[in-house]
């Protein structure tokens, strides 16, 4: 009997649309990243092959979900529908000996490997342990240096990595598995629902429905099911502003190489984070078109460096500073405003805009993004705040409210200030520049 038998009992064998995915693994493929839909049984496979690694290596291995909570859920306590029995039990077959630890989630088998349910948010309590394999469940959900963190144990340890996902927009999992496919040493999978089989097409058409109907909103369902039924990279998340916008964009060949005209003056737009991010776009104008050429964001620097990286850094003729009206707030230690600093580190033609509520923002960003044009390269990380950004969700009223303050609103709020501003700025005069306007920079000595 050989070790792949003594471990896979007759009640349970990969499904037809899993067998490309577990030959790989049996091959000895030590990546694989697979975006598949909903219900597939990426978890399942996940549970097998690592009870049929512990058989086979002794060592350490961990199920990472975002965070620990949803693994208990998710993982420890699931019970397949089908046979009233906990996953990790059906997995794990009594030849291997395993022991349950609930407390701490962990499986410790007879030949001395653990297997355990981890949360990849708290990677920094992972470093420094001895791993074997480690599956990233919902990665699309999940800190993206979380596997920062832990690939250099798993190139140590000659340890293999499985990354199960189903889309949440086009954000770090996406460009992870597109540029995995050219990768030889990855195994990549994209498995829409269509492809699959799990479902009939009328019970694909009777979730389309039932979303529409319970979610109240024909254009949010439609993104809802694109992305977890059809792994649609481009759909928009749920609750999403500008998302189906960029997938227009991209549709109609408008996100991709956009050349920086030399002969054109570059606009900015800022959002100025005190303890979090500073973002800062870079427009180009022409007629009714807009070119979106470059997006720069940082987090924990002062404004001196900001200026430096940011604005001395390009080589660009510079045209208006558009930054938002806070930035004439005095601050208490130094007593300037923000906008006085930059004025003494040489930005000049700053244009200040008038306090805004957040969704005047939003409607003259959308009313913009049809007619910009994106440079995909440059812009790539300011392209994911737009795409992430997104209504606050009340578990209390199971509704959407304002937009939700998190990584993405400071890249959203500078790009809506562009597009609410752009057209009646009125820039307030600083000192004429003392040299070059290509610095974008008025130096004074």
């Amino acid at each position: 009997m050989s070790e792949k038998e003594l471990i896979l009992p007759a009640t349970w064998k990969p499904r037809l649309h899993q067998d490309d995915l577990w030959d790989a693994l049996c091959e000895g493929v030590k990546r694989a990243d697979v975006a598949a839909h909903r219900r597939w049984g990426k978890d399942e496979v996940a549970l097998h092959w690592a009870a049929w690694a512990a058989n086979a290596r002794p060592g350490g291995y961990w199920h990472l979900l975002p965070e620990a909570s949803q693994g208990r859920k998710a993982i420890w306590d699931a019970i397949n529908p089908h046979t009233g029995k906990r996953r990790i039990e059906e997995a794990f077959h009594p030849a291997l000996k395993p022991r349950f630890n609930d407390s701490e989630m962990k499986v410790t088998f007879g030949n001395g490997s653990t297997w355990q349910v981890l949360g990849s948010d708290n990677h920094d309590s992972l470093v420094g342990a001895s791993v074997a394999g480690v599956v990233f469940s919902e990665w699309s959900l999940a800190r993206p240096d979380s596997w920062t963190f832990i690939r250099p144990i798993l190139l140590e340890n000659d340890g293999w990595a499985l990354f199960l996902w189903t889309p949440r927009g086009r954000n770090h999992a996406t460009r992870a598995f597109e540029s995995r496919q050219t990768d030889p040493e990855w195994f990549t999978l994209r498995a829409p629902a269509t492809d699959t089989g799990v479902f009939t097409p009328e019970q694909l058409e009777r979730e389309r429905r039932e979303m529409i109907a319970e979610l109240g909103s024909e254009e949010e369902a439609q993104a809802r099911f694109a992305s977890e039924y059809l792994v649609d990279f481009d759909a928009a998340a749920p609750g999403a502003y500008y998302a189906s916008g960029l997938g227009e964009a991209r549709a109609q060949g408008r996100i991709g190489r956009v050349p920086m005209d030399p002969a054109l003056r570059v606009d900015t737009a800022w959002d100025l984070g005190i303890d979090d991010y500073t973002a800062i776009w870079f427009f180009q104008q022409t007629g009714r078109e807009v070119r979106v050429i470059d997006y720069y964001e940082t987090s924990g620097v002062g404004l001196d460096t900001i200026v430096r990286q940011a604005i001395a850094g390009r080589p660009y003729l510079w045209g208006t500073h558009h930054l938002p009206h806070d930035v004439m707030v005095r601050e208490l230690a130094t007593g300037r405003s923000r906008y006085e600093t930059l004025g003494s580190l040489g930005l000049s033609r700053i244009s200040v805009g008038a306090p805004a509520d957040p969704e005047e923002r939003v409607n003259a960003a959308r009313l913009m993004i049809p007619t910009c044009w994106f440079d995909e390269e440059r812009c790539a990380g300011g392209l994911e705040r737009l795409r992430t950004y997104r209504k606050r969700w009340s578990r209390a009223t199971h509704s959407y409210g304002g937009p939700l303050h998190d990584r993405s609103s400071h890249g959203a709020d500078a790009f809506g200030e562009f597009a609410l501003n752009r057209r009646t700025a009125s820039a307030p005069a600083m000192a004429a520049p003392r040299r070059s306007d290509r610095a974008g920079l008025s130096w004074m000595g």
